[in-house]
């Protein structure tokens, strides 16, 4: 039994700020269960790759997580364009893709959460794989890019999500943020946004922004702001907030986890990469933001 398995595509981005570009190894589970390693969760990677890529799997097994890793005939391509200093602007390019998930990939796992947070695109995890895991009985977070992300000439945009009452219906945490959030309800105000989604079904929605991060749940949305010393690694933002949150929400009410998980990515943002701070530093910054902590009725 694990506590939290990470469902997705490894994927090799190239990252474009305005003053330089580099590749590194990316995909929403690689950010997410770094996070979730480092808190002591028993973590589980269900993902998909070329061959050639299968070096990028040994950071993570080195931290105790287990890969469930199945060869492909490309990985998934991303190119991460910043065209300024804004780190909410940016245009992602898709240029190859690793192909769906399928249920036997996700045979005899058993988990206390599954994430679904590391899809790039619509269709590489189908309604079917959403109802199956629902159907085991544990927590289903779902991060919405990868059901309103389309490929149209190569590049990433947004689409309607049609259907998305019968998914959200299984889902305890949907992650968005504040554009994504804006698109599926026409909503510009975030907290509006948020009660929104959650009436489509989820129990909680957890939404992030330039200034901080704030979940929605129980009638109720408690928030918290992110305080980044410095702002240098804006790519995985949200996939190590969602980690975050699942991994103390397991043992935590919704208005706590959310504090954490802003300290935890505030301290991720000032460094390119994957979260690799000491818990220490968490804890000392969850501290500091547990009396900015808001609660919006």
């Amino acid at each position: 039994m694990f506590d939290i398995t990470f469902v997705g595509h490894y994927t090799k981005d190239t990252i474009v700020y305005p003053t330089r570009t580099t590749v590194v190894n990316g995909g929403a589970y690689y950010y997410g269960a770094h996070v979730a390693a480092r808190m002591g969760k028993r973590v589980a990677v269900v993902t998909r790759l070329a061959r050639e890529d299968w070096g990028a799997l040994d950071d993570l097994e080195r931290l105790g997580v287990t890969m469930r890793a199945r060869e492909t005939p490309a990985s998934t391509h991303l190119r991460l364009t910043y065209p300024t200093d804004n780190m909410d602007q940016r245009t992602i390019e898709m240029t190859r893709s690793a192909g769906p998930f399928t249920l036997d990939q996700l045979e005899g796992i058993e988990s206390r959460v599954f994430a679904i947070v590391a899809s790039s695109a619509r269709g590489e995890v189908s309604q079917e794989v959403v109802e199956a895991l629902a159907g085991r009985g544990a927590m289903i977070a779902l991060d919405v890019q990868g059901f309103i992300r389309v490929v149209s000439d190569g590049t990433l945009g947004f689409d309607d999500w049609p259907g998305k009452e019968r998914i959200l219906r299984h889902v305890n945490v949907l992650k968005t943020d504040a554009v994504e959030a804006e698109l599926l309800t026409g909503e510009s105000d975030r907290y509006k946004a948020a009660r929104r989604l959650a009436e489509f079904g989820p129990r909680e929605v957890l939404l992030t922004h330039g200034g901080g991060v704030l979940v929605c749940h129980d009638g109720v949305i408690d928030q918290a702001p992110l305080v980044p010393r410095e702002l240098r690694g804006r790519s995985g933002r949200g996939d190590t907030c969602t980690s975050a949150y699942l991994c103390r929400r397991l043992s935590a009410p919704p208005e706590d986890a959310v504090v954490w998980a802003a300290a935890v990515t505030s301290l991720k943002l000032e460094t390119e990469g994957p979260f690799r701070r000491d818990l220490s530093e968490v804890e000392a910054l969850y501290q500091h933001l547990l009396p900015r902590r808001q609660r919006v009725d």
